[in-house]
């Protein structure tokens, strides 16, 4: 999906919902599990656009696994109520003292922060320090990234990555057979767990040199082309 307020490229998702339609059927090629960043309400939305009802999608970075298939959410069982109160103290600062800067909380995260702001470069310039400070000066167990559009505070011991693992586990997937494709640079936590990994046109650059394969175009129409390769 695009970050910005550019319409989805409904052709192509089509076209994707059609490849895991055919991966659920036939069992040969992978299916397609989102594993993102944003809160369950986006994943659930992806889930239902793309057909995602074989194994449980992964949701803000870690937080939380979304079962399509049964409505059912379930919270990363690493995540303590110390986690969560700490997650509620930055909120609290956020509001306090960057509201008045113009920054803003997105709505829906439950055990991480995502600040936004009309503009990114500021984010990166003058609240990251300060957020790194503050969490340093606390000793939160969190740590700080940026994206294409906002600033990520997540619990250091919970990832894209860490879902992953649990989800391999629980299911007994082997890494061997499981590809991932990613953007940015959270993405390499999956790229560090599967046999094949692959990016569009449009991810960030440090991410590129890490894959298998580099698509020739962007977003929806790059993934096509990535699970066309495996699939």
């Amino acid at each position: 999906m695009p970050e910005d307020s550019s319409p989805a490229d409904v052709a192509a998702l089509v076209e994707i919902a059609a490849y895991n339609a055919r991966a659920q059927a036939q069992h040969d090629r992978p299916v397609l599990v989102p594993c993102t960043g944003r809160p369950q309400p986006y994943a659930e939305a992806v889930c239902r656009l793309l057909g995602c009802s074989s194994l449980p999608a992964i949701c803000e970075n870690g937080v939380w696994f979304y079962d399509f298939a049964a409505h059912r959410w379930e919270m990363n069982p690493a995540i303590t109520r110390g986690d969560r109160e700490v997650i509620r103290d930055l909120e609290r600062w956020v509001e306090i003292e960057l509201g008045p800067r113009g920054c803003y909380l997105q709505l829906g995260k439950s055990a991480a922060v995502t600040i936004f702001h009309v503009d990114v470069s500021y984010l990166e310039r003058e609240i990251v320090p300060m957020l790194r400070d503050l969490i340093a000066g606390h000793a939160w167990p969190l740590r700080v990234s940026m994206t294409w559009t906002c600033i990520n505070c997540d619990l250091a011991h919970v990832s894209k990555g860490s879902a992953i693992d649990q989800l391999i586990e629980r299911y007994r997937l082997d890494p061997a057979r499981l590809a991932g494709i990613g953007d940015t640079l959270g993405d390499l936590a999956i790229r560090e767990r599967v046999a094949w990994f692959g990016c569009p046109a449009n991810a960030a650059s440090e991410l590129k040199p890490h894959a298998d394969m580099v698509a020739t175009r962007a977003l929806a129409e790059g993934v096509i082309d990535l699970l066309n390769t495996i699939g």
